[in-house]
């Protein structure tokens, strides 16, 4: 089990650990925390890689931040944003938790895009952040001009995502450090300890008691019950699928239960142009998995004409 995390946690301090863990020649990153109002008194928070223009937005899945994407922007070495979702990382809760919903979410999104990656070549959702990437497509067609969805289609349901729900339902305090690791590490069979030690730096708080909790519980409204999931059933969107326009690649975890083949088939019937990878030895979190080969299947996307 991982020791006890050190007393002070320096969010840009663990980049040079991602980048040996993947084999990626290191050189300083380029990062700053940046927060766009978005109305209602509530602020989007993001991370901010390079100094020019961003031509990326990364959107991480449910119960995850924008930190989930750290080794693919070290790995991809371009202007990006990776934003956290409302209700997760440093962004603020909606104050109606039925907003931390793809339809609802897109609007913040559009505020961050608007504000912070305005010329960007790409939008990139993985799960929830699909979801909401998806969403945003279809509404408003002109700021999402290549779409990269990381293991989801409208076609996920309560079956598909199981595993998910049931890590999401766990506790919502845990006594030390390590209770929290080992839940996050029982649930990630696929990963190394040493990225689950850091994916959980960045996604848990340690209160005044000492003990610790998920950075997507603190500042829920009262009386819900936060991103426990309960019901999932997003295939309305199936029709927003439809309506988008630009490129669109759907990336495919081959150990990942949230796509199915008849999903794949939906997709590629309602967008006979979409391109699917299935990426080898990956679960649902591709992005975890396999940090190099999305990063080089979202490039391909950025880059295309």
């Amino acid at each position: 089990m991982g020791s006890a995390p050190p007393p002070h946690y320096d969010e840009f301090g663990l980049f040079a650990d991602n980048a040996a863990e993947a084999g990626i020649p290191w050189k300083p990153p380029t990062v700053r925390r940046q927060a766009v109002d978005v109305g209602a008194g509530r602020r989007v928070s993001s991370l901010v890689w390079g100094e020019g223009p961003p031509e990326l937005v990364l959107l991480h899945g449910g119960g995850q931040n924008a930190h989930t994407w750290d080794t693919v922007a070290l790995a991809l070495d371009r202007p990006l944003v990776a934003v956290d979702l409302p209700g997760h990382g440093h962004s603020d809760w909606p104050g109606d938790a039925r907003a931390v919903h793809p339809g609802a979410m897109a609007d913040d999104v559009a505020a961050v895009i608007g504000e912070l990656a305005p010329g960007l070549r790409a939008l990139v959702g993985m799960s929830l952040g699909g979801l909401t990437a998806l969403a945003l497509a279809a509404r408003s067609p002109e700021l999402v001009p290549r779409l990269v969805l990381v293991d989801i289609t409208p076609g996920v349901d309560g079956e598909k995502s199981a595993d998910i729900a049931a890590f999401l339902a766990g506790p919502e305090s845990f006594a030390t450090f390590d209770e929290i690791l080992e839940r996050t590490i029982a649930f990630n069979p696929t990963r190394s300890e040493s990225s689950l030690r850091r994916g959980v730096l960045h996604n848990a708080v340690r209160r005044e008691d000492g003990t610790w909790t998920w950075r997507h519980q603190l500042g829920r409204p009262s009386g819900t019950t936060g991103l426990h999931v309960e019901a999932v059933e997003f295939g309305s969107l199936w029709d927003a699928l439809a309506g988008t326009t630009g490129p669109l690649v759907l990336a495919r975890g081959s150990r990942s239960p949230v796509v199915s083949d008849a999903d794949v088939a939906e997709l590629v019937r309602r967008r006979p142009d979409a391109t699917v990878v299935v990426v080898d030895d990956a679960g649902h979190s591709i992005q975890g998995d396999q940090p190099l080969v999305l990063a080089g299947i979202i490039a391909d996307v950025a880059d295309g004409d």
